[in-house]
C-alpha cells in the first residue's frame, strides 16, 4: 500500500465536481446525506435499484416511455432486468447538444490525422450528416435488429455511422483496418452484417496502407452487393473502388427521398442490443458480445460525467482504433456536451511528441491513453509539462500503468493533475475501476471501483481477499452493462461459461487484483491494484490478443507443426514469445523466422507479432489435448506449475526453462 499520495484535488475542485453535484442532489432529492465516496459507493450498491433510478433522473434521461419497474433481480445474474417498459434511444442522447439553440453550435467532433489534416463539425453538422446516414441505410433497408458494420480507422465517418445505425436501432460493429483478413471474417462473418462501410486505405506512421483488396475479399466472402459496401475515402484521399458505392454517393440518397427522410429516433426498449464486440479469440473465433443500449448510455454517462467529471467546457481526447472498446467510450462523450477529439495513425510519427502537439492546438482538458505509452513518452523523454497544456485529466488503461510511471507524468506531463489509472473491458464496455475527483492518487494504484459495481477480490476458494491478498476480480451482483447475450448463443451456455463458470452466480472477470486500503477524513475506503490478467490473454502495449488468432496463422505454413504463445513479462510491459514445432528435420533460422513474422502481420495486426520466436520439440498438454499456455508461462517466469498431474506430457515443461533468448532483448 502507498502510505503518501501523489495529488489530491484542491477543495475547489471537488466541490465543483459532479461527483459532489450527484450527492448534494441526493440530499435535496433523495433526502440521502453521505460525506464521503465510500458511503456512496456503500449506498449504491446496497440499494441497486434506487442508485441506477437516480442516476437517469440526474442525467435526465428522455424516455419515449417510462420504465415500469427499474430492478428485477434474479441469483442468475444474466436475467436480471432493467428498466423494463422504458424506451429510448441511444444517439438520441449523444446528439442532444445539437437540438438545443445555444449549444447546436458548438464543435462535436475534432478530426486530427498524422497526415497533418484538419477537420471539425459542430453538433449541428453532425446531427444533419447523421440525418442523410440513416436516411440512406433506411433507403437500403436497413431497420431495427439489422447489423451495420466498419472496418475503418477512426475518422468522423466511423462515429456518423455508428449514431445512424443506433438511431434506426440496427447494431453496430467496428474493427479497425489493421486486422488482417482472416481476423475481420472471424468477427463480421459470424453476425453478416447487411451494410459494410470500409476505408480503401490509411496512414500509419508515415505510410500508405492500402486496403483494397481485402475490402474486395470481404465484399465476397461476406455476399455483399455493390448498394451494400460503401466505401469511404481517408480524409485527402479521393477513391472509390469498382463493386462499392462511394461515401458521397450513399449521402446524396438522402436527397432524393421525401420530407420522411426526417432524422427519426427509433423508441426501442432498454436493453435493445446496441453494439456488437468481441473477445480476443483465445480458444477459438471471437466471442461475439452484445451490449443493449440503455446499460450502456447509463454506464458511460456514469463513468465520463461522475468518475471523469466530463462536462460541456472540456475537450475529451482518447488514442483509441475502432477496434478497441475505449473508441466506443470515448464516442460516449457527446453525451456530456463536450468537444471529442478523433486522432488517426501513429502516435509517435513523425515524432513522439506528435500527440501532445495535438493537445496543445486543440485545448484538451482531458486526455487518455494506455500505459505503454505514458511508459515509451518516458523512454522517449518528452517533458510535456513544459508545453501550454490545458490538461487537468490523465486516463491509463490497456494494461497495469507501472508505479515509475505516476511518478513520470507528475514529474513530466503535469503537477495538478488527476491521473486516472481505469480498468474494465470489452465485457463490460466499461469499466469496474475508475477515477475520482475526491479521492487522492496513490502510487500504483487504481483510486475506486465505480459507483454500483460491487467489485471484490476473491481467492480460489471464493472467499473474499483482505486488502494485501491477491486474487480473482470478481463482481457480486448485476449492473446495467452487463452484456445481454452473445450472437448465436440461443441458450447462453457461452455467455455463462466466460463469466459465470468460475464462481457460480458470480461475474469473474479474469483480472489478478487485490485491493489496498486508505482513510480520509475519518472514512476508509479500498482502492485497487491490477495485477493484469489471470488467463492467457497476451497483452503487449496494453492490446489483448488472443493466441489463437496467432495459431491459425502460424500453423498455416507447412514448416510449423504447432505452436504456442504466451505473453512474457519484459522490463516494463509484455512480450509476445512464440514456440514451435517444426517439421521433422528442420532448424529454426532467421528467413523462417521472418517467413512467421510477416504470415502474422499480414492476416493480423502489427501488434501479434511476437518478440521472440523459439524452437521446441515438444508442447505441453492436458490429458484431454489442450495446449497450457500458462503452465509455459509459469515456467518462462520461473514460477511452479501447481498441477502437473493434468498433463499428458508434463516432462515437456522442462524445454522452456532457462532459454537464453528469453534473457535478453
Amino acid at each position: 500500500m502507498s502510505t503518501q499520495a501523489l495529488w489530491q484535488a484542491s477543495h475547489e475542485r471537488r466541490q465543483q465536481s459532479q461527483m459532489q453535484q450527484f450527492m448534494h442532489w441526493l440530499a435535496k432529492h433523495r433526502q440521502l446525506n453521505v460525506q464521503h465516496y465510500s458511503e456512496l459507493y456503500q449506498w449504491s450498491i446496497e440499494q441497486r435499484g434506487e442508485f441506477w433510478q437516480s442516476l437517469w433522473q440526474f442525467f435526465d434521461i428522455q424516455a419515449h416511455q417510462p420504465a415500469t419497474q427499474v430492478l428485477q433481480e434474479s441469483q442468475d445474474l444474466r436475467q436480471t432486468r432493467w428498466f423494463e417498459g422504458a424506451r429510448l434511444n441511444f444517439a438520441e442522447h449523444l446528439l442532444r447538444p445539437a437540438m438545443n439553440d445555444d449549444t447546436a453550435d458548438k464543435t462535436a467532433l475534432v478530426f486530427r490525422s498524422e497526415q497533418d489534416i484538419r477537420t471539425s463539425l459542430s453538433y449541428r453538422q453532425l446531427y444533419q450528416q447523421v440525418e442523410k446516414a440513416a436516411s440512406a441505410m433506411r433507403q437500403r433497408g436497413i431497420g431495427a435488429g439489422d447489423r451495420v458494420a466498419a472496418f475503418m480507422p477512426n475518422v468522423p465517418e466511423t462515429v456518423i455511422t455508428m449514431l445512424a445505425a443506433a438511431s434506426i436501432g440496427a447494431l453496430f460493429s467496428s474493427c479497425s483496418p489493421d486486422f488482417g483478413l482472416n481476423g475481420v471474417l472471424d468477427r463480421f462473418g459470424q453476425i453478416e452484417p447487411k451494410l459494410l462501410i470500409a476505408t480503401q486505405g490509411y496512414f500509419y506512421a508515415g505510410k500508405w496502407i492500402d486496403c483494397s483488396e481485402r475490402v474486395a475479399a470481404l465484399r465476397d466472402a461476406l455476399q455483399l452487393s455493390a448498394e451494400q459496401l460503401i466505401s469511404v475515402p481517408y480524409p485527402g484521399c479521393e477513391s472509390t473502388p469498382n463493386g462499392a458505392w462511394s461515401w458521397h454517393e450513399f449521402l446524396a440518397t438522402h436527397e432524393d427521398t421525401d420530407a420522411t427522410s426526417e432524422l427519426v429516433f427509433e423508441p426501442l426498449p432498454f436493453d435493445h442490443p446496441l453494439y456488437i464486440m468481441y473477445s480476443s479469440g483465445t480458444t477459438g473465433v471471437p466471442k461475439c458480445i452484445v451490449h443493449g443500449a440503455g446499460g450502456t448510455l447509463l454506464q458511460h454517462l456514469k463513468e465520463l460525467r461522475l468518475h471523469t467529471d466530463v462536462g460541456p467546457d472540456d475537450v475529451l481526447f482518447y488514442f483509441t482504433t475502432c477496434g478497441w472498446m475505449m473508441w466506443n467510450w470515448l464516442v460516449s462523450g457527446l453525451a456530456t456536451g463536450a468537444t471529442v477529439v478523433l486522432y488517426d495513425g501513429s502516435p509517435f510519427h513523425p515524432g513522439p511528441e506528435v500527440l501532445w502537439q495535438m493537445a496543445e492546438d486543440e485545448g484538451v482538458t482531458v486526455f487518455g491513453t494506455s500505459a505503454k505509452y505514458i511508459s515509451a513518452q518516458e523512454k522517449a523523454e518528452q517533458r510535456p509539462i513544459e508545453r501550454s497544456l490545458k490538461l487537468r485529466t490523465l486516463l491509463s488503461t490497456g494494461s497495469p500503468l507501472a508505479h515509475e510511471s505516476f511518478d513520470y507524468v507528475y514529474n513530466a506531463i503535469g503537477h495538478d493533475l488527476a491521473l486516472c489509472s481505469i480498468s474494465g473491458g470489452t465485457d463490460i464496455v466499461s469499466c469496474f475501476a475508475l477515477g475520482n475527483p475526491l479521492l487522492p492518487v496513490y502510487r500504483g494504484e487504481l483510486q475506486c471501483a465505480g459507483l454500483g459495481m460491487a467489485v471484490d477480490v476473491w481467492n480460489d476458494q471464493g472467499e473474499p481477499c483482505q486488502p494485501g491478498e491477491k486474487g480473482e476480480l470478481v463482481c457480486r451482483h448485476a449492473f446495467p452493462s452487463m452484456p445481454v447475450g452473445f450472437w448465436n448463443d440461443p441458450d447462453g451456455e457461452r455467455y455463462h461459461s466466460a463469466y459465470f463458470e468460475r464462481f457460480e452466480g458470480v461475474w469473474a472477470h479474469g483480472d489478478y487484483a487485490e485491493f489496498s486500503d486508505h482513510e480520509q477524513d475519518g472514512h476508509s475506503w479500498n482502492s485497487l491494484i491490477i495485477h493484469g490478467r489471470s488467463d492467457a490473454v497476451l497483452n503487449p502495449g496494453g492490446v489483448r490478443i488472443g493466441t489463437a488468432e496467432i495459431y491459425r496463422q502460424v500453423e498455416q505454413l507447412a514448416t510449423v507443426q504447432e505452436s504456442l504463445a504466451i505473453g512474457q513479462q519484459w522490463q516494463d510491459d509484455v512480450r509476445v514469445v512464440l514456440f514451435v514445432v517444426l517439421a521433422d528435420g528442420l532448424q529454426l533460422d532467421d528467413e523462417l523466422r521472418q517467413q512467421i513474422r510477416q504470415r502474422i502481420r499480414e492476416h493480423c495486426t502489427p501488434r501479434h507479432v511476437p518478440a521472440k520466436i523459439v524452437q521446441v520439440p515438444a508442447l505441453p498438454r492436458t490429458i484431454s489435448g489442450k495446449l497450457v499456455e500458462l503452465a509455459v508461462r509459469n515456467v518462462v517466469h520461473g514460477e511452479p506449475v501447481k498441477n502437473t498431474d493434468a498433463l499428458a506430457n508434463p516432462q515437456a515443461l522442462e524445454h522452456f526453462k532457462n532459454i537464453a533468448a528469453l534473457q535478453q532483448d
